[in-house]
C-alpha cells in the first residue's frame, strides 16, 4: 500500500511540473487539463483582472419624491468602490460575501439576483444583519423613505490627479427604481418567495 501511495504521489508531481509553470508564467492559461485522465488541471475564475468594473450601489434617500434630485446617500461596501477618493483595500485572504456577490450581480440584471430586492426590503427597514453587511450605514436612525439600486462603470483614475482621486465614474442606468417598503409588486414578490410572511 505504501509502495502504491508513493508511486501515485510521484505521478501527480511529475504531472504537476506543466501547470505549476502555467502559473508563473505571465500568459496563463486558466481552467486546462494537462493530461489525458484529467488528473492535473489549472483553475482560475479570471485569468487577468481588467482596469474597469461595473458595481451596482445601493442608495437610500428620506426625499417624498425619489427623482434624480432626490438627495440619495450610498451603502458603502468594505470592499468594492463606492466612494471615488476611496483607496481600493487589500482585504486577502478573506472574502467579502456581499461585494462577491455584488460583483456578479453588475453584470446581470435584478432578476438573475432577486435577493437583491430582499436586500433592498431589508435596508428598507433598517435590518442589522443586512446593514452590517457594509461599511457603514448612511441613515443610522431611522430607515431610508425609499431605496434604488445604480449601476455605475468604475476605472481607475490617473495617478496624482490633482482631486486625489482613485476612481472615476459613469452611471449606466437605475438597476433597480426606487422603492419603498409600502410598494406593492415588491412586498407580493417577496412573499411569493417566502421571504417575508
Amino acid at each position: 500500500m505504501q509502495i502504491t501511495a508513493w508511486v501515485i504521489a510521484g505521478l501527480i508531481a511529475i504531472l504537476s511540473i506543466q501547470p505549476a509553470l502555467n502559473i508563473l508564467s505571465p500568459a496563463q492559461i486558466m481552467n486546462t487539463s494537462y493530461d489525458p485522465l484529467d488528473l492535473v488541471n489549472t483553475y482560475g475564475a479570471f485569468g487577468s483582472v481588467g482596469q474597469e468594473r461595473l458595481n451596482v450601489i445601493f442608495e437610500g434617500t428620506m426625499d417624498e419624491t425619489p427623482d434624480d434630485k432626490a438627495n440619495w446617500k450610498p451603502y458603502i461596501y468594505k470592499g468594492l468602490p463606492v466612494l471615488l477618493n476611496k483607496q481600493p483595500p487589500q482585504i486577502a485572504p478573506y472574502q467579502l460575501r456581499l461585494d462577491w456577490q455584488m460583483w456578479f450581480a453588475a453584470m446581470s440584471s435584478p432578476e438573475e439576483y432577486p435577493w437583491t430586492l430582499n436586500m433592498m426590503w431589508k435596508l428598507l427597514h433598517n435590518d442589522p444583519g443586512a446593514v452590517n453587511l457594509f461599511a457603514g450605514n448612511p441613515f443610522p436612525n431611522q430607515p431610508p423613505r425609499y431605496i434604488r439600486a445604480v449601476l455605475y462603470r468604475y476605472k481607475f483614475a490617473k495617478p496624482g490627479n490633482p482631486k486625489g482621486l482613485w476612481w472615476n465614474r459613469e452611471q449606466i442606468n437605475i438597476w433597480i427604481q426606487p422603492t419603498s417598503a409600502k410598494d406593492p409588486l415588491l412586498v407580493k414578490f417577496l412573499k411569493s418567495e417566502g421571504w417575508i410572511p
